[in-house]
């Protein structure tokens, strides 16, 4: 086999693994996975037409951003939403986004603002007609918007890593009451922000919206935690 062949061949192997990875990470992320659920790899192979190896390289990644435990002994399970994880991902979540709001904001680039004005009119469609899926698509556009135009892949990397960890208690709280508006608002004001070129206020907007995602989420856990039924003890 030639080295172009070889190459070809792991091309290949490498974007079969990138569409099961894709699409696993959104069924955990919609919670069509629930968290401890088994993940069969010879069952996944046959439903994407893939063999084992592209399976197992999607697991492996989805392992790395914290949504499946391996256990050599037992298999891959899906990871179970930990609170002390959650709120780690919010303090680096703060931290960077924070500061990408206040880059962005300084640069005064007019082609960043105009794929968050697009991106609104969006938010706004969804939220009219309820579409929670296409909102939470929405709600990562728009970040990633912001955090694209610093050209910083390790920053990119870092953050993609925390909100893969955000991405299940964020989308399960974001129907709440009241929540999509909110979080529309919360994104014109971030937007309106930065086309003042207030560095300060750009900054304190994103602080806010992030403050209210993490309430948000605080809420639904709790939530969860009182649904929970008490085990008997002897």
């Amino acid at each position: 086999m030639t080295k172009h062949a070889r190459n070809t061949e792991s091309n290949s192997e490498h974007s079969k693994a990138e569409r099961v990875y894709r699409e696993l990470r959104r069924r955990i992320r919609e919670m069509e996975m629930q968290p401890g659920s088994r993940l069969q790899k010879n069952e996944i192979g046959i439903e994407f037409g893939v063999s084992r190896a592209p399976v197992s390289e999607a697991i492996a990644w989805l392992a790395e951003e914290g949504l499946v435990d391996v256990y050599p002994q037992s298999g891959s399970f899906v990871a179970p939403i930990r609170p002390e994880d959650i709120r780690e991902a919010l303090l680096i979540r703060t931290g960077l986004e924070v500061e990408a709001a206040r880059r962005v904001t300084q640069r005064g680039d007019g082609e960043v603002l105009r794929r968050l004005d697009q991106n609104l009119e969006a938010q706004e469609e969804a939220v009219r007609s309820g579409n929670m899926a296409a909102l939470d698509d929405l709600d990562e556009e728009f970040h990633e918007a912001i955090i694209a135009a610093l050209d910083s892949p390790r920053a990119q990397r870092l953050l993609d890593s925390a909100r893969a960890l955000l991405d299940r208690p964020r989308f399960h709280a974001l129907p709440e009451d009241g929540r999509p508006y909110a979080t529309l608002v919360e994104h014109r004001r971030i937007a309106d922000a930065i086309r003042t070129g207030d560095v300060e206020l750009a900054g304190a907007a994103m602080r806010v919206h992030i403050a209210m995602v993490a309430r948000a989420i605080e809420r639904d856990m709790a939530g969860a935690e009182d649904q929970t039924p008490a085990t008997s003890m002897s």
